[in-house]
């Protein structure tokens, strides 16, 4: 409900601004038409009515209802019926009938699509009738200069004011896509790119890889021993580790560098066209950086990084291959001692211990 109502109330804001500008355009085209028919005075009344205190009544009505998105289409209706009587009182004049039905039909339009653009009508038809019965009209073959002057302002200022309104509500979809986009692909916590969208990057740099001479690394990184982080500090001293580690990724990788949060207590990195010994020693500063690093909530809390990293192989044919060298790297870094980095290269294992335990 608080949904429907925030966007009820945003389309009454939206509709109040045209409304109030068309129906006063409006106005001067339905006076133009009418005033060489001599209408009655209630006439007049109705017309300035409809014109100009109107839209201030149903945006005030649209604002207070239960369910503001519902109301503003009756409001819409509303004008759609009114339109079609104000179509029978100006004697089917050809401009301004014709300006009057297209300006109601392209709001419906614009508001509800195809579906609302059918009610609409049926709406002008049933206020059509209406006003056939209450003015009796004959019909008015010719409209003059005036009249026609007078369309003028309903047929260039209201389809600037809609398609203003139409471009506003497009880039902000936009943006709110991307942000929508972006919150898929990001984890939560850190800010990196989260599991799925960081392999979904591994293809790409695995793909572009294959094309081109200058290879890569990926780095697959370990918090050594973070169950018992979580289990002697607690998990709010655990994700100060993970932002941290997170952090320091943002700081020190080149901006051609992918990181993300593999799951849990693991995280990786594409480091593109990077030899696989400038990776190892680049991960390794990264590795002493974060051993050094102290933590105000837990003075004693003292951690370090396993690394595995594993360069391009050409011969794989899958990029989950290239992703597997460097788990087996890992796996060795976990099993030697940790607190080290571990390289896969050239297709097969070789390790290179950057540090003792």
């Amino acid at each position: 409900m608080e949904k429907t109502g925030g966007k009820g109330l945003s389309l009454a804001r939206r509709l109040y601004a045209t409304r109030t500008l068309g129906l006063a355009s409006g106005l001067v085209c339905v006076a133009a038409a009418m005033y060489p028919l001599d209408p009655a005075p209630w006439v007049w009344a109705l017309m300035l009515f409809n014109g100009i205190f109107w839209p201030h009544v149903a945006y005030q009505w649209a604002r207070r209802a239960k369910v503001p998105y519902h109301a503003e289409h009756r409001n819409l209706l509303v004008d759609a019926f009114l339109g079609g009587v104000w179509v029978a009182a100006m004697q089917f004049n050809p401009l301004p009938s014709a300006t009057t039905i297209a300006m109601m039909a392209m709001n419906n339009v614009a508001i509800g699509g195809l579906r609302f653009l059918l009610v609409g009508a049926v709406a002008q038809v049933l206020g059509i009738g209406v006003g056939f019965l209450v003015f009796a009209p004959a019909f008015v073959p010719q409209t003059s200069p005036l009249q026609m002057y007078a369309c003028l302002p309903l047929l260039t200022l209201y389809p600037l004011a809609l398609g203003w309104i139409c471009f506003r509500q497009a880039t902000t979809l936009g943006r709110h896509k991307r942000e929508l986009l972006a919150l898929s692909r990001t984890d939560s916590l850190t800010g990196l790119l989260n599991h799925g969208a960081w392999k979904d990057q591994l293809e790409v740099e695995f793909q572009r890889c294959k094309r081109q001479p200058q290879g890569g690394a990926i780095a697959l990184i370990d918090i050594d021993h973070f169950k018992t982080i979580n289990d002697t500090y607690g998990h709010v001293a655990g994700d100060i580790v993970l932002r941290q580690l997170s952090k320091m990724l943002k700081q020190n990788l080149r901006a051609a560098d992918v990181a993300g949060r593999y799951g849990g207590d693991e995280f990786c990195v594409i480091l593109p066209d990077l030899a696989l010994d400038h990776a190892a020693a680049a991960m390794d500063a990264l590795r002493d950086r974060f051993a050094t690093l102290g933590y105000e909530q837990s003075p004693a809390l003292k951690v370090s990084l396993s690394i595995g990293l594993a360069a391009f192989n050409p011969a794989h044919n899958d990029a989950m291959l290239w992703l597997n060298d460097a788990d087996q790297a890992l796996y060795e870094a976990k099993t030697t001692g940790r607190n080290r980095v571990i390289c896969c290269g050239d297709g097969k294992p070789r390790h290179e211990l950057l540090d003792s335990v």
